[in-house]
């Protein structure tokens, strides 16, 4: 009589087929794991990426069906497969640690960075007020210092590196998972939509600033030195200076970049192009002590479509074009990511403890923002929702401090990565339906 069960068991044994089949070639590709070493050396990497994409992508649908963000499916798949060793599967525990499949990660991130700068325009940022300003402002602020006390208090042991590292990683707010729940519930036109995506933007400049000050602080100690107040001040005069330098030079070159382009005859230029300045500009930026994820930002900021739609490149956005590209290495972060955090490191109680501290202080320190709201008639809470998922963004970071050490010992080990990880997922969980409830809680 029902109609709902019978639509949804095909569904379930769709599911359950992906889910057999996925178990009956798992003896196979155990053993092409077990005998790489004798074949081709890139079998171990497509193995990697057979699995990594396909448990990925299954993963974000499950999550879209639950209403929940695709990137949180493939975090927490990422999670499983990272485990299965708990379960006595250790064949392809070798892609936690594997070169070619941290560096096509590494990679994806870049990706993952342009394309936010690409949905984000000099403009946009430069008309979002006063009060997506103080927002931005008071949503860094308030979640660093409440990071930093959070490590202090609950990781005493740990240098005072560690605790400013714990608050960087609580800077940022995802703008693509704010974006998608406002666009999803029909108020991305509101007054509160404009002012929590333009903080968000603003908010990842400011975070970018923090770590590029964060990471060189650290790297001057490992190298036996201490930064001096002058030598902060540098490093913050450097990364500005890159960001403002790379989009006022972008601004001027890109256009007659374009023209220049849009004489050549093969195919994908445009997309070539695009690429070619966002690899560039990372290089770049990495020359010059930063995160290469900086210049990837700003090298998504500069390529407005305005540059290019007078010439015949115009016929394409190069936003479309990066969708594939992005949908092949983004959830390669995602998923390893995912991977890298040891659920075993959750039952002791001071990592759990970590993780839950760490989250409270992600989310009050965001409500802190909406202090900065004075445009009339905007709801606060809707702001200080908005700004609380971390997303991505909270992910880089604590991936870069895995890579970061002092005196041999890393800046982010497993246990606080792991605790970070935890953050992330709780975040990204909580903000769509406290977000739907802000918007309606008024009728």
């Amino acid at each position: 009589m029902s109609t709902l069960p019978e639509l949804k068991r095909p569904r379930w044994r769709r599911a359950l087929c992906w889910g057999g089949l996925l178990w009956a070639i798992w003896p196979s590709a155990q053993a092409l794991a077990e005998s790489s070493s004798h074949g081709d050396p890139v079998a171990p990497l497509m193995l990697s990426l057979a699995v990594i994409l396909l448990a990925g992508k299954l993963g974000a649908d499950l999550a879209v069906r639950l209403g929940q963000p695709a990137v949180l499916g493939e975090l927490v798949v990422g999670v499983l497969i990272g485990n299965l060793v708990l379960a006595g599967f250790t064949r392809l525990d070798y892609m936690k640690t594997d070169a070619m499949v941290d560096i096509l990660a590494r990679l994806g991130v870049v990706v993952l960075l342009f394309e936010v700068g690409l949905e984000s325009t000099v403009a946009q940022m430069m008309k979002v007020g006063t009060s997506a300003f103080l927002v931005a402002t008071l949503g860094v602020v308030g979640p660093f210092a409440l990071g930093w006390g959070v490590g202090a208090i609950l990781v005493p042991d740990a240098s005072l590196y560690v605790h400013a590292f714990l608050g960087a990683t609580l800077t940022a707010t995802s703008v693509g998972l704010t974006a998608r729940v406002m666009k999803d519930l029909e108020r991305s036109q509101t007054n509160e939509a404009r002012i929590v995506l333009g903080a968000a933007v603003i908010d990842d400049v400011l975070g970018l600033v923090i770590l590029a000050v964060v990471t060189g602080v650290i790297q001057a100690a490992d190298k036996g030195g201490t930064m001096s107040p002058l030598s902060v001040i540098i490093i913050v005069g450097k990364a500005t200076a890159f960001l403002g330098g790379s989009l006022l030079l972008g601004m001027w070159l890109s256009p007659r970049m374009f023209k220049i382009a849009s004489k050549m005859q093969a195919r994908g230029v445009l997309l070539a192009l695009g690429l070619a300045f966002c690899f560039l500009l990372a290089w770049v930026a990495s020359l010059i002590e930063l995160a290469p994820i900086v210049g990837a930002f700003a090298a998504g900021l500069i390529l407005e479509d305005v540059h290019y739609k007078d010439t015949k490149l115009g016929e394409e956005v190069l936003d479309d074009l990066m969708k594939p590209i992005g949908a092949f290495l983004t959830p390669i972060f995602f998923v390893v990511m995912g991977m890298r955090t040891d659920l075993e490191a959750l039952a002791q109680p001071a990592v759990l403890g970590l993780a839950g501290a760490l989250t409270l202080a992600a989310i009050v320190g965001k409500q802190m923002s909406m202090l900065g709201v004075v445009t009339k008639g905007v709801d606060r809470l809707v702001v200080g929702i908005g700004m609380i998922p971390r997303g991505e963004v909270g992910l880089i970071f604590a991936n870069i401090g895995l890579g970061l050490h002092v005196a041999g010992k890393p800046i982010v080990d497993q246990d606080t990565f792991s605790a970070v990880v935890v953050m992330v997922i709780v975040t990204t969980m909580v903000t769509p339906p406290a977000l739907k409830w802000a918007f309606t809680r008024k009728g």
